[in-house]
């Protein structure tokens, strides 16, 4: 699903100082496949998935998904393609704290120009996979940490999309809130999601899901 080759990405560039902050990355990734990027902060993880959604691109090499290459897209094909191939599930969560569980949820449906019955109903089943649905009227300042979590993770799959994209997810839970979300991962693995999550946190070395844990460091991959 997922064509690595190669990448590079380098952060001023054209300064005196530039910085290479991936090296020489290839990675293939199998549709439906989970990947667990491990690494220590500031190994290269969270670059590697901003260029995998289109959040940045690379300096060079290349990336493909579903053979469309996304490396080289202008700006409002990114937005596009994001909308409908990526669910990203942020570390802060990146949730709208004035409004409520449902608004947060229905706002990446917004663009998709569908009817609110149709939007109202992709977001119910979107909470209910999440274990959010009890809390739809609710505003996200008053959840708790592990709420907000199971939101966010409700906005990312109210699109229906095929890769979920994961930085950092349980780097504000608690244990018990960090193995729910590893019970949602899992069903979302069962439903034929492809998973790509970047950690630090060894909870993720054992998982009740095959997946792939790959090392790296300094801007490598250093071990699969």
């Amino acid at each position: 699903m997922i064509e690595i080759e190669n990448i590079h990405k380098i952060f001023n560039e054209k300064s005196s100082e530039p910085f290479e902050a991936l090296k020489s990355i290839t990675l293939h990734i199998a549709k439906n496949e989970a990947i667990i990027l491990s690494g220590v902060s500031g190994s290269g993880k969270s670059t590697l998935l901003s260029l995998i959604a289109s959040l940045d691109k690379p300096s060079s090499g290349k990336i493909v998904v579903d053979g469309e290459l996304i490396s080289k897209l202008p700006d409002l094909h990114a937005s596009h393609y994001r909308a409908k191939s990526i669910g990203f599930i942020f570390q802060h969560f990146n949730l709208l704290e004035a409004l409520s569980v449902e608004e947060n949820i229905i706002a990446p449906l917004i663009p998709s120009r569908l009817d609110i019955i149709t939007i109202k109903k992709q977001a119910q089943e979107s909470m209910q996979r999440a274990g959010i649905a009890h809390k739809a009227s609710q505003t996200i300042r008053e959840l708790s940490g592990g709420e907000k979590q199971r939101c966010a993770i409700a906005r990312a799959l109210v699109t229906d999309p095929k890769l979920i994209i994961c930085d950092e997810p349980t780097a504000n839970l608690d244990k018990a809130n960090s193995l729910k979300f590893i019970e949602i991962l899992s069903t979302l693995k069962a439903l034929g999601k492809t998973i790509i999550v970047a950690t630090h946190d060894p909870i993720f070395d054992t998982l009740p899901f095959e997946s792939r844990l790959i090392k790296m460091e300094d801007g490598r991959i250093v071990d699969e």
